[in-house]
């Protein structure tokens, strides 16, 4: 009777082991999120102190506690370092922040909904749809919504592109990562076309000078004026995943599984893909086109976390926020006074590792295909 109860010996073990892999499971992602939110204000406190004019770390600390009008210490600093700190580096900072980790969490959940490792919002086009739609607003003068014209239309073709890869690639029902990958490349290749032929087309030559700088992705010219709308796009994209993390661990074990367990996949990616396009949007509007972190940071990370999106969704956005800051740092510095595109450094950094996914996949076989 008691062994009927508790089990039997080799049943205890099992059990045993798997509740010490889930406590070691939980300790390893509490301690990789405290590492990574350590390692997250340090990055914030050196976008903030470093860049053509340095600031001395105790000064911008001052600063800081100044500006949020805790004056612990006396203040030694110009008035030209604190403008410089407050109004120029902490939103440029905050906004790479919330991109970074905005395009790792959307890169985390391209690669569950479409089953490919090699999903990302640049490689599948979205980024260039949204790209369109924000440059189409600035060359034709689109005000039809206002102050958040921009993001609107980023939105909409950053939903048109995905939607069109996901048609194209899916031939005979089924989708490989081969034909989702050279669809979301052709696909994209179409869309620059178009944009470059925009701003050939155009007359406002200041403007298309500058649309043509923000399209190689960039973080400089932000505000706090319009940091509330990216900011708010992570919240919610952030707290949907999150909410949905368990639907996305079903989708890993494939569409007829995951309808076994009562999931409507067909809503539920049609759900996601507009969720993520309008992340996407925003995302693009605010910062332009910057690739590979949403292809870099979820493998990254599942290193240390492993496959569940309960974990791997907030670690991801930790990563991704660091990520980004410190390449904004290397891009206005390592050429100072110049300054480097963002995106032009993070595609230095992902194309290397995106040719190493795929040579790994082609190694192990993997040509796995969506229903």
């Amino acid at each position: 009777m008691t062994q009927s109860a508790t089990g039997t010996p080799t049943e205890r073990t099992v059990r045993r082991r798997k509740a010490e892999e889930a406590e070691a499971g939980r300790t390893r992602l509490t301690v990789t999120l405290l590492v990574l939110t350590a390692l997250l204000m340090v990055s914030a406190m050196a976008g903030l102190a470093i860049g053509s004019v340095r600031v001395p770390p105790g000064q911008v600390w001052g600063i800081v506690t100044h500006a949020l009008g805790a004056d612990w210490q006396e203040p030694d600093w110009s008035g030209a370092r604190e403008t410089i700190v407050v109004d120029v580096r902490a939103p440029r900072v905050l906004l790479g922040a919330v991109t970074g980790a905005g395009l790792a969490v959307i890169g985390t959940a391209l690669q569950a909904l479409v089953r490919n490792p090699l999903a990302e919002p640049y490689l599948l086009g979205v980024s260039s749809g949204a790209s369109l739609g924000a440059v189409s607003v600035i060359v034709f003068g689109v005000t039809l919504f206002g102050p958040v014209s921009l993001s609107v239309t980023a939105f909409v073709g950053a939903l048109g592109a995905l939607l069109l890869v996901y048609a194209t690639a899916r031939t005979g029902g089924r989708i490989t990562s081969s034909r989702l990958v050279l669809s979301g490349v052709a696909i994209a290749a179409v869309l620059t076309a178009v944009l470059d032929l925009l701003l050939l087309t155009t007359d406002r030559g200041n403007e298309a000078r500058a649309v043509l700088a923000w399209t190689l992705g960039g973080l400089g010219g932000v505000n706090w004026g319009t940091l509330w709308l990216p900011s708010a796009a992570l919240l919610l994209g952030v707290g949907i995943l999150m909410a949905q993390a368990r639907n996305l661990n079903l989708l890993l074990a494939g569409e007829e599984a995951a309808a076994t367990m009562g999931l409507d996949v067909a809503r539920f990616r049609a759900q996601l893909f507009v969720l993520l396009s309008l992340v996407t949007g925003v995302l693009v509007a605010a910062a332009g086109p910057i690739g590979f972190v949403g292809l870099m940071m979820p493998h990254i990370v599942r290193l240390f976390v492993g496959g569940d999106h309960r974990r791997v969704l907030p670690t991801a956005a930790l990563g991704g926020a660091v990520f980004l800051i410190w390449a904004d740092i290397a891009a206005r510095t390592i050429a100072a006074p110049m300054e480097i595109p963002v995106g032009v450094l993070t595609a230095l950094c992902g194309g290397p590792f995106f040719l190493w996914l795929m040579r790994r996949d082609a190694r192990r076989g993997t040509d796995r295909g969506v229903a």
